[in-house]
């Protein structure tokens, strides 16, 4: 298969109409990412504790005092992932992130996700924060 067809195929799979669309966060999350990073030619976790899964912490709650949460991926000194189901708003799996961010080592990227719409937002120490948006019809552009 050409990587123009697994793109194709991935877009039509997770896009509007498409058979995985539907499926709810838990049910698409790890699966998406995994198929998303053959589409881009990147290793998919592999567990241990610097490319993960699920990477528990626990986060300080002001307040609330500590408590445990999970990133839905993690890849140690590079980047943090939230993901959330098509359509779900991305602003809370942003904040979320930043709750994990300290106890994450400070990932330079922290990146949501509802599987249409991917967010970058750049985290690197002493620069403004960006965001940088990708969208599901975008990875067919070679741009």
């Amino acid at each position: 298969m050409s990587a123009q067809q697994l793109i194709a195929g991935f877009i039509a799979k997770w896009g509007p109409g498409g058979a995985s669309f539907a499926l709810n966060e838990e049910q698409g999350a790890q699966q998406h990412f995994i198929e998303l990073c053959a589409v881009l030619g990147v290793p998919t976790p592999v567990g241990g504790d610097d490319y993960m899964f699920e990477k528990g912490m626990l986060s300080y709650q002001g307040s609330a005092g500590q408590r445990r949460g999970y990133a839905d991926v993690f890849k140690r000194g590079h980047f943090a992932w939230e993901n959330k189901a098509p359509g779900k708003p991305l602003e809370g799996a942003l904040k979320q992130l930043m709750t994990y961010a300290l106890a994450l080592d400070s990932p330079p990227l922290l990146i949501v996700s509802d599987r249409l719409r991917i967010e970058v937002h750049t985290h690197f120490n002493g620069t403004p924060s960006e965001c940088h948006v990708v969208t599901l019809e975008q990875l067919d552009d070679s741009a």
